[in-house]
C-alpha cells in the first residue's frame, strides 16, 4: 500500500489531497489567509494523515525537483521571486515563505517540483524572456488532466492532448498538452487576465510604472477586482457591475487556448479548471467560443492539489510512474530565471 500527499498554494485557498494505492481518501481546504498568518493547522493535519510514502509541496514558481532536506535561502527565493529591494511582509500568496519553512521542520517526506519553465518537453525557444509558462500548481492540474483524459477516453498517457485552461480565484493560465507532454504555456503573470490579477502585462506599462512596479501590481487589475469569494459564484456571475470583467475572463482564455494551438494543434479536448470553472455557464461561454477547436470540457474536484498527489504517486513510482516519466518531471533542470535575454536581467537579486 502506498500513501502520498499533494498541496496546491493557491491565492484563495492552499487545498490537500491524499491518495492510497492511487485513490482519493482525503481532501481539505484551507484559508490562504489563514494559512499564511498560521501554517500549524495545515502542516497539522498533514502529519495526522500520514505516514506518507511521499508529499509534494507547494513549489510557487518551481524548483527541478528538490527534496526538503535542500531546501535553504536560494530555493525559498526561487519558489516566491521578490526582489531585494521591495518591502518586507507577506509578498506574492500569503506567507509562502512561512508555510514552505513549516512544512520542511515537519519532517515529512517533501519534495518540491518544477514549473513549466524548468520542464525539457518544452523547446528552449519558448522559454526565451519568461518565467512563468505556468507555475507547479499548474504542472500539478496537467497531470491530473492527463490521467484523467487518459482514462475517460481510454487511451494511453503518450496518447493524450489537450489545452489546459485553469481560471483560479486570482490568476488565470493556459498550458498546451501533446503526446502526454507540456509543450508550451501562458503562465498566469504572462497569460490571460485573471479574476484578481492583471495578468500580461504591457511592457509600457511596467516602464512607466518604474519603481512602483511590485508583486501588488502583479496581483491587482482583475477582470472581477479584489472579490468576495463568499457571496457565491452565481451571485457573481449575475452581477451586472461584473459583465464587463466576466466577457474579459471568457475572451481572455479563449484566445490563450487559440495561441496554444500553435504549440498543439491538435487537441483532443479543451479541459477547463479552476475556482472560476464552476461559475453558472463559464464552460458553456468557452465552448461557444472555441467548439470548431475541440470539445469543452470542465476538470473535476481539486485538480492541482489531485494533480500534485498523482506526481507524488509517481515519483514514489507507483500507479502513475509512467506518466510522471511521460511528463519529464525527474529531468527538470535549472531556474525560472535561465531564459532571461533582455538588458538588465543580469542585474536581478531576489530576497
Amino acid at each position: 500500500m502506498t500513501r502520498v500527499a499533494g498541496v496546491d498554494p493557491g491565492t484563495v485557498s492552499f487545498d490537500v489531497c491524499v491518495l492510497e494505492d492511487g485513490d482519493v481518501v482525503f481532501e481539505r481546504s484551507f484559508s490562504t489567509e489563514d494559512v499564511g498568518a498560521d501554517p500549524a493547522p495545515l502542516v497539522e493535519t498533514l502529519v495526522e494523515q500520514g505516514p506518507f510514502d511521499l508529499v509534494l509541496g507547494p513549489a510557487g514558481y518551481g524548483l527541478p525537483l528538490v527534496p526538503a532536506e535542500q531546501v535553504g535561502e536560494r530555493e525559498l527565493a526561487l519558489m516566491v521571486l521578490v526582489r531585494e529591494d521591495a518591502p518586507h511582509g507577506r509578498a506574492g500568496i500569503g506567507g509562502m515563505r512561512a508555510i514552505v519553512r513549516a512544512l520542511v521542520a515537519s519532517g515529512l517526506p517533501l519534495v518540491f517540483g518544477p514549473g513549466a519553465i524548468h520542464l525539457p518537453t518544452i523547446p528552449a525557444y519558448r522559454k526565451w524572456n519568461r518565467i512563468d509558462l505556468g507555475t507547479a500548481d499548474k504542472v500539478a492540474s496537467v497531470a491530473l488532466c492527463i490521467a484523467n483524459q487518459a482514462r475517460r477516453l481510454g487511451v494511453g498517457f503518450a496518447e493524450t492532448s489537450f489545452v489546459m485552461l485553469e481560471l483560479g480565484g486570482g490568476f488565470s493560465a493556459a498550458l498546451a498538452v501533446d503526446g502526454g507532454r507540456i509543450v508550451d504555456g501562458l503562465g498566469g503573470s504572462a497569460g490571460p487576465i485573471g479574476a484578481r490579477a492583471c495578468g500580461a502585462l504591457d511592457a509600457e506599462v511596467a516602464y512607466l510604472l518604474g519603481a512602483a512596479l511590485s508583486k501588488q501590481t502583479v496581483f491587482s487589475g482583475g477582470a472581477l477586482g479584489d472579490v468576495d469569494h463568499s457571496a457565491g459564484l452565481e451571485s457573481l456571475r449575475r452581477d451586472p457591475r461584473h459583465r464587463e470583467g466576466w466577457l474579459a475572463l471568457e475572451e481572455g482564455a479563449a484566445k490563450a487556448a487559440l495561441a496554444l494551438t500553435a504549440s498543439a494543434p491538435a487537441p483532443r479536448e479543451i479541459l477547463v479548471a479552476g475556482r472560476l470553472a464552476q461559475a453558472p455557464g463559464m464552460v458553456d461561454a468557452l465552448g461557444a467560443r472555441l467548439a470548431h477547436v475541440a470539445p469543452v470540457r470542465i476538470a473535476k474536484g481539486l485538480a492541482a492539489a489531485q494533480g500534485a498527489a498523482v506526481l507524488a504517486d509517481g515519483l514514489a513510482g507507483w500507479r502513475y510512474a509512467a506518466l510522471v516519466e511521460r511528463l519529464g518531471v525527474r529531468d527538470a533542470s535549472g531556474s525560472a530565471l535561465d531564459h532571461l535575454r533582455i538588458h538588465g536581467a543580469d542585474r536581478i537579486r531576489l530576497r
